[in-house]
């Protein structure tokens, strides 16, 4: 098996028709679907019987869990992956017909070099524009370097080599339902991604979801969050960028009661970053309370 197409999907039966459908539509076929329902509580399993009975030439593995997040389903999903690339597609965004074919195309370039965790086409919003804009034809380059060396924007239809997402599981932290995916990528450093200039993925930013709620989601989940922002900030980044990674650390660890380490080793830093996210608690969040 080439590539697992991997679907975490909560209360979104109306929209995984269109996914199942450009799946359907794909010119390369060595592919699974793995579905995580993460404890909807619409139609979804009815759905999915209807996508089981339907004709098709691709296998689709259906698994229902408890509500614990989107970053336990992918957990999930990657312990149950047959194929050699992981590849998380939403539940309510859907692909080209071209998109698996062209994955697999670049990917067979690099495959046998064990610094290349995956490859990574654009993500675009439907009837749209790429995400982020991209200038660039192909760029190899690790997630981090990506972000703050050739200051790339936008989110990326990354695919990553299976093992490795069993390599980096997400942390099932009690009681939080959120986790940045942010956290796997940026500890992906030791590696390259290919990032190539090719919009194969469709996205659109729903009401209620993720991206709509990110902030509540941080607060709702500090442990997590402030796990991202201390890793980011340690890592080989801009100074202005370790500053700001620390003041988001502090912004959000006071919605927990647990003891977390520093997010930098500088003292400068530390003592910097908690002074400015005590004034954007003041200015900003104790207002939305």
């Amino acid at each position: 098996m080439q590539i697992t197409v991997f679907t975490p999907t909560y209360n979104r039966a109306d929209l995984l028709g269109r996914l199942f459908t450009s799946l359907q539509k794909q010119k390369f076929n060595d592919f699974e679907w793995i579905i995580v329902d993460d404890g909807s509580t619409d139609s979804t399993e009815e759905m999915i019987g209807r996508f089981l009975n339907t004709e098709r030439k691709f296998k689709i593995k259906y698994i229902k869990q408890n509500n614990k997040g989107k970053h336990i389903a992918i957990n999930t999903g990657a312990k149950e992956a047959k194929g050699e690339l992981f590849f998380i597609v939403d539940s309510d965004d859907y692909l080209s017909d071209h998109a698996l074919a062209e994955i697999n195309r670049e990917w067979h370039h690099i495959r046998d070099n064990e610094k290349y965790a995956g490859v990574a086409p654009n993500k675009c919003f439907i009837g749209g524009n790429s995400i982020g804009n991209p200038k660039y034809d192909k760029i190899d380059c690790s997630p981090i370097d990506f972000r703050y060396r050739f200051h790339e924007k936008g989110d990326k239809a990354e695919v990553i080599r299976t093992s490795i997402f069993k390599k980096y599981p997400f942390p099932e932290t009690p009681g939080e339902l959120f986790c940045p995916e942010a956290l796997f990528f940026n500890r992906l450093s030791a590696y390259k991604l290919r990032y190539f200039n090719l919009d194969v993925y469709f996205c659109e930013y729903l009401p209620g979801g993720l991206t709509d709620r990110i902030v509540k989601l941080r607060k709702d989940s500090p442990v997590n969050t402030c796990m991202c922002y201390r890793e980011l900030c340690r890592s080989n980044i801009p100074f202005k960028d370790k500053i700001r990674a620390a003041i988001n650390f502090y912004r959000f660890k006071r919605y927990t009661d647990s003891k977390l380490e520093s997010p930098s080793e500088s003292p400068l830093i530390n003592i910097t970053a908690k002074l400015l996210s005590d004034l954007i608690y003041l200015i900003l969040d104790k207002k939305q309370q």
